[in-house]
């Protein structure tokens, strides 16, 4: 690991904590050279997954999209980080058991969205405006009240 502070890679490990569910490590380190403090996550990388997109074109996998995607779905809703990426992690558990190095990208969106309609109904509707394209207020009441009568 490389300091972020000076750059140097001499450091130790002050210590490690696995994640609640096991998919990550979260290691805290002290660089050898400035003495600065830092954490760092190991996680299982999922190489190869290529994400076929709605007009066809195919780009390789990048869990971050995802995540800046929840991210701002989630914004100001009592829903922290570790629960967001417990969310993704499903996901991508849920992906993986059904593509093997294709998803296709409307997979990948209703699986967050069925995700997110189990922990949070305004970050439900935040996400699916945006993803299914939402973009009149009839809609978008049509989109809460399929909600709400599924949660009755």
């Amino acid at each position: 690991m490389r300091c972020p502070r000076c750059s140097s890679t001499e450091d130790r490990v002050i210590d490690s904590r696995v994640s609640k569910d096991g998919s990550a490590i979260r290691r805290r380190r002290e660089c050898a050279s400035c003495g600065h403090r830092y954490s760092t996550a190991e996680t299982i990388l999922r190489e190869g997954l290529v994400v076929i997109k709605r007009d066809g074109r195919r780009e390789d996998f990048d869990r971050s999209k995802i995540l800046t995607g929840l991210r701002k779905a989630c914004e100001k809703r009592p829903i922290n980080a570790e629960q967001l990426n417990l969310l993704l992690e499903d996901v991508m558990d849920q992906l993986e058991a059904h593509y093997d190095a294709e998803i296709p990208s409307l997979a990948i969106g209703e699986a967050v969205m069925q995700q997110l309609k189990r922990i949070d109904a305004i970050a439900y509707i935040r996400f699916a405006s945006v993803y299914k394209d939402i973009n009149d207020l009839a809609a978008l009441a049509e989109e809460i009240n399929h909600l709400e009568s599924r949660s009755r």
